[in-house]
């Protein structure tokens, strides 16, 4: 009997919003150091939002353990969408997030999760990209993301 080894399925998190939850593989997952990644076929996940309401995100350890960034965008009252709001968190004690549209008549658009890989990001000559603070910056090795479908209110 032959047994195989394969590798673990590639982590989920779950966007939860208006009743609804809705478990989303990463639309990429790559290794550790950005050099063997997969692709979902599945793309973005989709749940119906109302105009006003949150989305709350749920991170596995896995994911949570690493450095990570989320990014919300919304549109206004007006439907123009608004500059994308992004916060990063590197404790690894922070599994959840809610993305909470700033006025009762702004639509959350896009709610996206992206978990920062070991591998850094380097110019043409290999050198590493740094930060204001002198610290390479690190490149996205996942990313997870929610398309709104706006919901009637």
């Amino acid at each position: 009997m032959l047994a195989g080894c394969s590798a673990p399925a590639a982590p989920e998190v779950t966007f939860y919003a208006d009743g609804h939850t809705v478990n989303s593989p990463p639309l990429i997952h790559c290794d550790e150091l950005v050099r063997k990644c997969e692709q979902s076929p599945d793309g973005a996940a989709t749940l119906k939002v109302r105009p006003g309401k949150p989305v709350q995100v749920s991170l596995p350890s896995e994911v949570a353990d690493t450095p990570w960034v989320v990014n919300v965008q919304y549109a206004n009252a007006k439907g123009e969408l608004q500059p994308i709001k992004q916060q990063t968190f590197t404790s690894g004690k922070t599994l959840a997030y809610t993305a909470t549209p700033p006025a009762a008549d702004d639509q959350l658009v896009v709610v996206e999760i992206q978990q920062l890989g070991a591998a850094y990001a380097a110019d043409a000559s290999g050198q590493p990209i740094v930060d204001q603070a002198g610290n390479p910056q690190l490149v996205v090795r996942a990313i997870w993301s929610l398309q709104v479908d706006p919901a009637a209110a």
